[in-house]
């Protein structure tokens, strides 16, 4: 990382110098320092009078470098052309993806000598802005205990895994590692036997073996009318990015009646409150009672750096702040709890990548009374709480207990 940042300082003095730099070096650069340092996305947002750059680790966005002002449209035309967009199309949103080589030595520190990056560019008032998604580590093989499913929350899921029919949903807002948890499923139910076909926006990991299409509706291929089109392919298994609006919502849940199991992800703030909404998207009760088998919702939190973690008493405000919560009872036991004090490793923070917490909560026979009269969301919750489900803010404290995460993180990602 210190090579990466050396090089960079470096073209950045030449330039102050008013020396002529190498934008195609320093572009390559950036993508270096973010690869290393694990970030998810580069955001490059010109201001008034500079370019900040910033990095997305762990889920924050932070500071990484500042560029004179007068190289952003350089830098952007540079990354204009590795994605294949127009280089003189200045006011309009454009969309790309291309593929960064790294170096043999990236190979032998034991990181992906290729990197895919998502792109989006954007015209604002001070300039173009960037924004390039690191499209790395989730292809990975990667397992519902890597992710931080609980044993009693995996057995619910791959029960609902072993049925023929029926829908699998992740929830959760944008960032909680929705797509993650479906990739893995994906992968968990992939053999020779079964065809999968999944449709998405946009394709973020390429899956041997099974069907991806990718979503474009300047062609008409949105979810809805490719969802149509994938059934006439004779599909066992089908993934769909995302269930957006009321038509997309109406062919998932007739193909989980028809005999196909059906995953796919939808924004809510937990797990009960999407029976609701699919409810409020104009499905019949009967119908999203009969189909959907688990809701699972989830957040990512920030694991504690292994490197600098240390054993710390808990202090006041850390039990005033667990006392406005509905779960304070869980740590009233704990006299200390874990944290990173910073190192090396984890560049300061005390924290070095993710695990999810999550809840899923189980279609009974209970809750699909509950969905057939219309329940709220919190009585559905409280019907689930009660035959077994353990909530996210539950789980988010049971991993503060086993030392994953802090309480500070749980109280950050999930706001009750």
């Amino acid at each position: 990382m210190a090579v990466a940042d050396k090089k960079i300082d470096k073209v950045l003095e030449e330039l102050n110098e008013g020396a002529s730099i190498s934008i195609i070096n320093l572009v390559d650069q950036l993508i270096e320092k973010a690869h290393a340092m694990r970030a998810s996305d580069i955001h490059i947002d010109p201001l008034a009078k500079a370019v900040r750059i910033r990095f997305r680790i762990d889920g924050v966005l932070q500071n990484a470098y500042t560029f004179p002002k007068e190289i952003n449209n350089e830098v952007i035309a540079r990354i204009k052309i590795l994605s294949r967009m127009r280089t003189d199309e200045h006011q309009a949103t454009q969309d790309g993806r291309f593929r960064y080589t790294f170096s043999e030595e990236t190979e032998k520190e034991g990181r992906n000598r290729f990197i895919d990056f998502r792109v989006s560019i954007v015209p604002t008032y001070h300039g173009e802005n960037a924004v390039l998604r690191l499209l790395t580590d989730k292809n990975e093989e990667s397992t519902l205990e890597d992710l931080g499913f609980s044993d009693s929350d995996k057995k619910k899921i791959e029960e609902a895994m072993k049925k023929t029919n029926g829908m699998i949903l992740s929830t959760g807002p944008t960032g909680s590692g929705k797509t993650t948890t479906m990739y893995t499923l994906i992968k968990m139910l992939n053999s020779p036997g079964v065809s999968i076909i999944t449709i998405e926006d946009p394709i973020e990991y390429a899956v041997e073996d099974i069907e991806q299409i990718q979503v474009n509706p300047r062609l008409g291929l949105t979810f809805a009318n490719g969802l149509r089109s994938i059934l006439r392919q004779d599909p066992n298994i089908i993934m769909v990015g995302e269930i957006r609006d009321a038509e997309t919502a109406s062919i998932a849940v007739n193909t989980a009646l028809t005999g196909h199991l059906l995953l796919s992800t939808l924004h809510t703030n937990d797990a009960a409150t999407t029976l609701p909404r699919l409810l409020d998207m104009g499905i019949e009760e009967y119908l999203v009672a009969s189909t959907v088998s688990i809701a699972i919702g989830q957040r990512l939190v920030r694991k504690i750096c292994e490197s600098c973690k240390e054993k710390i008493p808990m202090t006041h405000a850390m039990k005033e702040a667990l006392a406005q919560t509905p779960y304070a009872s869980l740590l009233v036991n704990s006299d200390h709890v874990f944290k990173g004090k910073g190192c090396d490793d984890c560049a300061g923070s005390g924290y070095r990548g993710r695990i999810c917490i999550n809840e899923v909560l189980v279609a009974d026979s209970e809750i699909k009374e509950a969905i057939l009269r219309r329940a709220s969301a919190n009585e559905i919750k409280k019907i689930a709480i009660k035959n077994g489900m353990t909530t996210m803010f539950e789980d988010g404290f049971n991993k503060v207990k086993d030392g994953f995460t802090t309480v500070e993180e749980v109280l950050r990602v999930i706001h009750e």
